[in-house]
């Protein structure tokens, strides 16, 4: 028999998660601020595909969030 771990195991889990997603952001948003590391006089089309690639993947994970795009009800 398989035990479940209790409503404050949980609590504590989901706090500890989103402590994480809140760090993830905070280094996103002050790399953004500083144009992601890069110059306007370095600025190439490797850069482009980089931020392409970036705003790809968290499209994926606003349109979880916010139930959008596929996963849309």
């Amino acid at each position: 028999m398989t035990r479940t771990p209790s409503k404050p195991q949980a609590i504590d889990a989901f706090i500890a998660r989103k402590a994480e997603i809140d760090a993830m952001l905070e280094r996103l948003a002050a790399l953004s601020a500083d144009h992601f590391d890069t110059s306007p006089d370095e600025i190439n089309w490797g850069h482009v595909g980089t931020l392409a690639h970036y705003a790809e993947l968290l499209k994926r994970i606003t349109d979880a969030a916010f139930k959008e795009g596929e996963h849309a009800e």
